[in-house]
């Protein structure tokens, strides 16, 4: 008798549709969490900008906007790129050598750079620009030294014409300028607002003499970038030979064609780090999730027909006939679902890319990079783990004596396989290790110990799920024997068929751990920050503005009358190197610059300081966050290498130590440390002790502690909104299989539950054996899933926060309750369609 594996297949495919939908289904998913996944990677790696306030200039001289970090030599040596928290300049007498270039009809020098006027604020540049942006004047003259060209806007609202004089505020103070002139913004100007975005800047313009704009936006001497002219006949290419030879050994890069957009939007750099995140490292989870599910649904799949492929080896089917069926059914099914289900995956790409260009983290001009790559990735993934679940499913039943597979097919083996138990018990050791390793680390070296938890403690329940399931079975199965006949059978249904209870098991445990990982981790963070902003805020009053608070702002609450401290506070990031050889990493650690002393800083702000004293807070010398000083293994005397705003190295001292740093600032030190090292020279916050809301109010808007805290969570809703987004990617997809798992296995009880039906049961029976088993399969499920991610979030909290996790009861409630919710509706939804054949 001749067995051909291709018809075997197909007929298989045909004559058991259920089983094969299950596993259509898990492939699909796959890919479609592939795909997305792969899509923003692709864009995070190519992703760029079109020039637009540079678009008539063919070449632009900028400084290099990353630091790199440097691990490895040789072969092995490797370069990863951190962008600059702010933009880095180039030396303003570059400008000169520049234009001197072969085929350069002229360099100007660029400067974009916030003003505050009167209650507005405006987009400030040297007035060369308008050579390539496209601005002219109206009326008047260009600016000189002390004076101004306002756009119409800003002539209007400061009520000037002229020949007046306007009284300007901007990071080198306040000054009267005599308007020189009114002039059109061009194009160029108001495409995009580049370096003003955090300023709250409008569309209002002012152009100032450019040998004045450096010094006026806080950073004398140097510029953001230079633009290059070209002469008529001169091509980009050979111009940027000529000025790249121009400025060799200045550390200037020069710029063609889309670089020049990454250079006038600076929020590429991060937004290619943000859709790395999600794409290499989220999406590296989701790949390891995605094929884990998809390969025990098709595992499933093939253990459900244990006795079809037993029967194939009575009549005489070799085990090599047998293993090339299963190949031959995945080849049938995977490339199919695999490219259906990039069509969503696309789709869901777009979405959660336009999602982050809503919440400001990718630039407008970016778009999404779609290519081949991911979507076949995707399918070959899908086909190649289709193969290796069926191979190693398929192993025994092919490789054993046919008699011995028909007793198998009817009798569940009680022990798994040495190799599996092995592997099962390794991997639950070396989680335990592992989550010991992260209680005793601190900060990012914590976090990424944990990850390995969840997996590895994942990778156990899977490997070990029939021993776990029969376990647990026995525990839980306890109560449910005072339950009546239906209850007890449900109990031992589970026991005797421990294999299909942890094929129902494992998704419910991975969605469990995986959300409440994501959300949890979220939600402890926030809560232990707001705790500190409103424990650490002690000031009366708040002060804020969208546009910033002018740099004497502080001088002048403090004057108003029964103010006992006013302390003004720039908000902005360093750079910290920690960790050491192939764990060398720069980590971004939010700072804040202090305008006043420490003593006067303690007035409005209690940091809770454990070692040292802010007394000595000044130039040179800083204080930091417990966390970041484990991290960085540094303390008090000690000096700390860090990269400020801009990219300039610094090696202040630490002068103390402090345990608020997560709600309040990772590092402390003195504003005029940050002076010409940021864009904007303007305060974010203004703290004051003494006087009242009224009497502060001239000077922005006013607040209580209570209330800074509750708007300074709202800035935290990106963060938020990105874990909850990965948690539903994560957890929605692990529903998914759980559910498609619980419906094979609720359809392969054909014969069982109308065993049951024959033998006297009735169909209420039935059904409620089904939800005290279902409710067995979501409790342990969720009980294991727990456990993980308590296993994980504990020590990652406890070297993050120093707290222990915060979990939101009614959040865990709702979660626990959709889990058991779920499970019930994919059995009995199904039970009761089987069911009507025997009613």
């Amino acid at each position: 008798m001749r067995i051909v594996p291709n018809g075997l297949a197909r007929a298989a495919v045909r004559f058991k549709p259920a089983s094969f939908a299950g596993t259509f289904v898990a492939l699909m998913m796959s890919a479609l969490i592939v795909t997305a996944c792969g899509i923003l990677l692709e864009t995070g790696l190519r992703a760029s900008v079109p020039a637009e306030r540079y678009a008539q200039v063919p070449v632009v001289a900028a400084a290099d906007q990353y630091e790199y970090v440097v691990t490895g030599s040789g072969e092995d040596r490797e370069e990863e790129a951190v962008p600059l928290p702010d933009t880095a300049r180039v030396d303003a007498g570059l400008v000169a050598k520049a234009a001197e270039a072969p085929g350069a009809a002229g360099a100007v020098a660029d400067v974009t750079f916030p003003v505050r006027a009167g209650d507005g604020s405006l987009t400030a540049h040297g007035w060369g620009s308008h050579a390539f942006t496209g601005a002219e004047l109206t009326s008047g003259t260009a600016p000189g030294t002390g004076e101004v060209v306002l756009d119409a806007t800003a002539a209007r609202t400061a009520k000037a014409a002229v020949g007046d004089s306007v009284t300007l505020r901007t990071a080198a103070g306040q000054r009267d300028f005599r308007v020189t002139g009114v002039a059109e913004a061009g194009s160029a100007d108001t495409a995009r607002n580049t370096g003003t975005a955090d300023t709250g800047a409008t569309s209002a313009f002012a152009w100032f003499a450019d040998t004045e704009a450096p010094t006026l936006a806080g950073h004398p001497g140097t510029v953001d970038a230079i633009a290059v002219l070209a002469k008529d006949g001169t091509t980009p290419a050979a111009l940027a030979d000529g000025v790249e030879k121009a400025l060799a050994g200045s550390g200037a890069e020069v710029n063609v064609g889309d670089d020049r957009g990454a250079v006038e939007d600076p929020g590429l750099g991060y937004a290619k780090v943000t859709l790395f995140g999600i794409g290499g490292s989220f999406g590296g989870i989701a790949t390891i999730v995605a094929i884990f599910t998809a390969a025990g649904t098709v595992a499933l799949s093939v253990s459900q027909r244990a006795r079809e492929f037993a029967l194939l080896r009575a009549v005489g089917a070799t085990p090599r006939q047998v293993r090339r069926a299963v190949a031959s059914e995945a080849l049938l099914v995977a490339p199919l679902a695999g490219i259906l289900g990039c069509l969503p995956g696309i789709g869901l790409a777009h979405w959660w890319f336009g999602q982050l260009q809503d919440r400001g983290a990718i630039p407008e001009a970016a778009r999404v990079h779609v290519s081949g790559l991911p979507l076949l990735a995707a399918v070959v993934i899908g086909l190649l783990t289709a193969l290796g679940a069926g191979w190693a499913a398929g192993r025994r039943p092919a490789r054993i004596k046919p008699g011995q597979a028909l007793t198998e097919a009817s009798v569940e083996r009680l022990r798994p396989g040495v190799i599996r138990t092995a592997l099962g018990i390794a991997a639950l050791v070396g989680g335990a290790i592992l989550t010991g390793v992260s209680a005793n680390a601190s900060g990012g070296d914590a976090a990424g110990a944990a990850l390995g938890v969840v997996m590895l403690f994942m990778l156990a329940v899977a490997l070990l799920g029939p021993l776990v399931a029969r376990l647990f079975a026995g525990l839980f199965g306890l109560p449910l024997r005072g339950a009546g006949p239906a209850g007890a059978l449900a109990v031992a249904n589970s026991r005797g068929n421990a294999r299909r209870l942890a094929s129902a098991i494992t998704p419910i445990v991975l969605a469990t751990a995986f959300s409440s990982t994501l959300v949890f981790m979220h939600t402890s963070e926030d809560h232990v920050a707001d705790q500190q902003v409103r424990a650490g805020i002690t000031a009366d009053h708040v002060v804020t503005d969208p546009a910033g608070l002018p740099v004497d702002t502080a001088a002048r609450a403090a004057r108003v009358p029964d103010v006992d401290a006013a302390v003004g506070l720039l908000n902005t990031q360093v750079l910290v190197p920690t960790g050491s050889g192939e764990f060398k990493s720069l980590l971004g650690a939010a700072t804040q610059g202090v305008t006043g002393s420490g003593a006067e800083l303690a007035k409005v702000q209690d940091l809770d300081v454990r070692e040292g004293s802010l007394g000595r807070l000044g130039r040179d010398r800083i204080a930091v966050d417990r966390t970041l000083a484990s991290s960085a293994d540094v303390g008090v005397g000690d000096r700390l290498p860090l990269y400020l705003p801009d990219g300039t190295k610094a090696e202040p001292e630490v002068v103390a130590v402090y345990g608020r740093g997560l709600g309040l600032s990772t590092v402390t030190m003195d504003r005029a440390s940050l002076a010409g090292h940021v864009s904007s020279g303007f305060d974010s916050t203004l703290l004051v002790r003494g006087g009242s809301a009224k009497s502060l109010a001239a000077l922005g808007e006013v607040t209580d502690a209570s209330g800074y805290a509750t708007e300074r969570s709202l800035d935290a809703k990106l963060g938020a909104w990105s874990n909850n987004t990965m948690a539903a990617v994560l957890g929605g997809f692990a529903a998914v299989a759980a559910v498609n798992t619980l419906v094979m296995t609720a359809l392969d009880r054909r014969r069982e539950l109308g065993t049951l039906r024959l033998i006297g049961f009735t169909r209420r029976q039935v059904l409620r054996m089904l939800r005290w088993e279902g409710l067995l399969v979501s409790t342990v499920g969720v009980v294991l899933g727990s456990a993980i991610a308590a296993a994980t979030l504990i020590p990652m909290m406890r070297g993050t926060t120093g707290e222990l996790p915060y979990v939101p009861p009614l959040m865990y409630a709702s979660l626990a309750a959709g889990a058991g919710a779920l499970t019930l509706l994919a059995l009995t939804l199904p039970a009761r369609a089987v069911l009507r054949r025997w009613s």
